[in-house]
């Protein structure tokens, strides 16, 4: 019996937070700033993308241009589609 209550509950919370969540993400958090991490720069980007299309590998292209491999991946997975 408890556990139907606690999932109970758990539906509640969340259909609280999802709109609060989408919200923020929409208009920024109270402090102005928007929700998640900026963009790499474009040219860094363009140095990652030539990077990678010379055959370089994620780590040491991460390495070279200054940023974390699992941005390397992303624009990588971006190229390959």
């Amino acid at each position: 019996m408890l556990g139907v209550f606690a999932e109970f509950e758990r539906a509640i919370l969340q259909e609280r937070i999802h709109p609060g969540i989408a919200r923020a993400r929409k208009n920024g958090t109270n402090s102005g700033k928007p929700i998640g991490r900026a963009r790499t720069n474009a040219k860094v980007e363009d140095a990652i993308r030539a990077s990678l299309a010379a055959g370089k590998g994620i780590h040491k292209t991460a390495r070279e241009c200054g940023v974390g491999a699992g941005i390397v991946q992303r624009i990588r997975h971006e190229m390959a589609t």
